[in-house]
């Protein structure tokens, strides 16, 4: 993952509604949701789901597929990985570590 592709992952993340709805995304799994069943969830007019989405989609966290009449949203999971891989390479100085809630076992830092 390039750094432009992660400055832009984290852009799209930076709003409330559009976490939220990444977030969903996530829980929802491999199914999906449709855009009625987001705005649902997050009390979010569907105009404003739409731009919202349409960010996401750029940042290339989000898929969007047809079915039949339905447009279905699904979480990007590998591109996810990959900038959570980025933003984790080289933990540590490249040491491993066990990096829980009380910081990184090897190196003693807290988060």
């Amino acid at each position: 993952m390039q750094e432009t592709d992660v400055i832009r992952s984290l852009a799209a993340l930076a709003q409330d509604v559009r976490l939220r709805a990444f977030r969903a995304l996530v829980v929802a799994g491999p199914g999906g949701l449709t855009p009625s069943a987001l705005c649902e969830q997050l009390g979010v007019a569907p105009n404003a789901l739409s731009f919202h989405l349409k960010e996401l989609t750029h940042a290339q966290l989000v898929t969007q597929e047809r079915q039949g009449r339905n447009l279905i949203y699904r979480a990007a999971f590998e591109r996810m990985n990959d900038l959570l891989g980025y933003l984790t390479r080289n933990c540590c100085q490249g040491e491993a570590c066990d990096v829980t809630g009380a910081g990184c076992s090897s190196c003693g830092d807290a988060p």
